[in-house]
């Protein structure tokens, strides 16, 4: 049994790294909940803003993975569904303007657009993980610094199915003519493309042998976001966070793979 969640693994990522994070989200009155806020807070995590249901267990995710280190995800979203759009305009009001907001969607939908909305009015940028994957509509996309689908969810988006660098650069232009304005559409062993409106470019991932994949998609998405914070340009921001996963691949589970600097330095 071991911590995670999209958005607590992400944090993770980025504390680790020395981003100054602070996750909003819901857990349960639970075990499995105290354990989360625990770990989170070891790793300097702000848990300020996360809330405690009374009506919802935590979410937890079962997690299968095959020889080739590939995983399968079952997931029970639990306490998370109940993110209410209330609870990010309470945090709003602590979120400086010009601030980094990394989503997922793992919280509902509704709450994710307002979110959006929000962080236009305050001159965030948003980065957003489009998993678990689904559709979303031009008004959540329009405008997002950048977006972060995997092979399979760049599929759901765009209804193009993403095979090789030539198909991902077709629904990376799809996304970016809904108005996103830069795409990294990650490629598992092969790397990431990187799409804007200046062209697109593949970044190629280290050569490493790979023992779990789960929360890969995570690091990256943790690690880009505080090398962005850093100051780091987007380019340099996906070639540190390709480092970031292909080290993390490396290592079992999720929270506990997630790199520090002097592991990627070394």
């Amino acid at each position: 049994m071991n911590s995670g969640g999209k958005g607590a693994n992400q944090a993770v990522a980025a504390a680790r790294l020395g981003g100054r994070v602070s996750l909003l989200g819901c857990l349960g009155r639970d075990v499995f909940g105290d354990e989360a806020v625990a770990r989170l807070e070891s790793e300097k995590v702000d848990c300020r803003f996360i809330s405690r249901s009374e009506n919802f267990p935590s979410g937890v995710a079962i997690i299968s993975v095959d020889s080739t280190g590939e995983n399968q995800i079952t997931l029970a979203p639990g306490a998370n569904q109940s993110v209410s759009e209330q609870q990010v305009d309470l945090a709003f009001n602590s979120i400086l303007s010009g601030s980094l907001i990394l989503l997922q969607l793992e919280i509902p939908l509704a709450t994710v657009g307002h979110t959006v909305a929000l962080a236009r009015t305050n001159k965030c940028s948003v980065i957003l993980d489009p998993a678990p994957a689904q559709t979303l509509s031009e008004q959540i996309l329009r405008g997002l610094y950048l977006l972060t689908p995997n092979e399979s969810e760049a599929q759901t988006l765009t209804g193009i199915k993403v095979d090789s660098v030539g198909t991902a650069e077709t629904a990376a232009k799809f996304l970016l003519r809904m108005g996103v304005l830069n795409v990294a559409l990650t490629m598992g062993s092969k790397g990431v493309l990187l799409a804007s409106g200046e062209g697109c470019e593949m970044i190629p991932a280290a050569a490493v042998q790979a023992i779990d994949t789960t929360a890969a998609g995570d690091c990256f998405n943790g690690s880009l976001a505080s090398a962005l914070a850093s100051k780091e340009t987007l380019r340099e921001a996906v070639i540190f966070a390709c480092r970031a996963a292909s080290f993390a691949v490396t290592r079992m589970g999720a929270q506990d793979s997630m790199p520090k600097h002097h592991q990627l330095e070394s």
